[in-house]
């Protein structure tokens, strides 16, 4: 069987994943206990096998280039798993450890992940998370993250989808409004009433309301003059403003319908839900965080 690595390579695989998560030469010299110097011309080796540049470099910093960013995600991965590999057959890995990145959107980070975290932490104190609260949807193999929760399947066959829940989605508006305009008593009143819409940033189209009729599910378009686009929460806070209807899940509202800040309106037509998902690349060795972590969510989530 032909080598395609060496010590030397490996070495310098190793001080280039150091250079780009610390950005700089000298801060990755003095993680690894070597020269700037050897730094430098582990780089140099890596960026004439591969005949591509990895960094950009100026006299006060540097930054990877679009290829060094691919191969420095696809190397940063390869070499957690050698350590957890390590760390199994070893008997070392007793305990998670490392960092994992998650990505999330706005609702379900705030409502239903972040306040798990701090008893992730306490239980598993050697791993970090990093996670991004966005409802922009990222790409792994490029980004580095381990795991995802979004709000449908995904179209890639690369990636396991492990459906967390059914969010129950909920018509309110605040006693204030209501007060002013009256309650909707059936779906058509909708057109007389503010609709605050909210737009999908990767589509840039109104998500429809959607409500049960006659057994069934359907989705109705209602219009309003208040739109909001990037985070949905914000049509929550404008509801709770007086200024109008939301229709959202009813996890980021069920305090304010227990406190009477916000009315739930037309229930007749309620019942309706939203799948999350986890999602995760496919493979053969999952580290052990990030199994960890998968397990914890799951049960969690499941005893709401």
């Amino acid at each position: 069987m032909k080598r395609y690595f060496d010590d030397v390579l490996l070495g310098s695989i190793e001080l280039f994943c150091f250079a780009a998560e610390l950005g700089s030469f000298t801060a990755a010299a003095t993680a690894a206990g070597v020269t700037p110097a050897a730094v430098s011309r582990s780089i140099a080796r890596l960026e004439e096998r591969l005949g591509v540049r990895l960094f950009v470099r100026t006299t006060r910093q540097i930054r990877l280039t679009d290829g060094g960013r691919i191969y420095f995600e696809q190397c940063r991965q390869a070499l957690a798993q050698l350590t957890d590999a390590e760390r199994q057959v070893t008997g070392a890995q007793a305990k998670p450890a490392g960092v994992l990145r998650i990505s999330a959107p706005t609702p379900y980070a705030h409502y239903r992940l972040l306040p798990l975290l701090g008893e992730f932490r306490r239980k598993y104190p050697e791993v970090t998370l990093d996670i991004h609260v966005s409802n922009r949807n990222i790409d792994f193999a490029d980004e580095g993250y381990d795991l995802a929760i979004r709000g449908r399947a995904p179209a890639d066959s690369n990636l396991i989808a492990r459906k967390l829940e059914d969010a129950e989605l909920v018509l309110a508006a605040s006693p204030a409004y209501l007060k002013r305009h009256g309650k909707p008593r059936k779906l058509e009143d909708l057109d007389k009433h503010e609709c605050i819409q909210f737009e999908l940033p990767s589509t840039g189209k109104r998500v429809p309301w959607q409500f049960m009729r006659d057994g069934a599910a359907v989705d109705m378009v209602t219009n309003g003059g208040l739109i909001c686009s990037e985070d949905i929460l914000g049509t929550v806070t404008l509801a709770r403003a007086g200024a109008g209807l939301t229709h959202t899940y009813r996890f980021i509202i069920e305090q304010d319908l227990a406190r009477g800040d916000l009315v739930e309106l037309l229930p007749q037509h309620g019942g309706t839900s939203r799948p999350f998902f986890l999602l995760y690349p496919h493979a053969r060795h999952l580290s052990l965080r990030v199994r960890t972590f998968v397990d914890f969510l799951v049960e969690k989530v499941a005893r709401r």
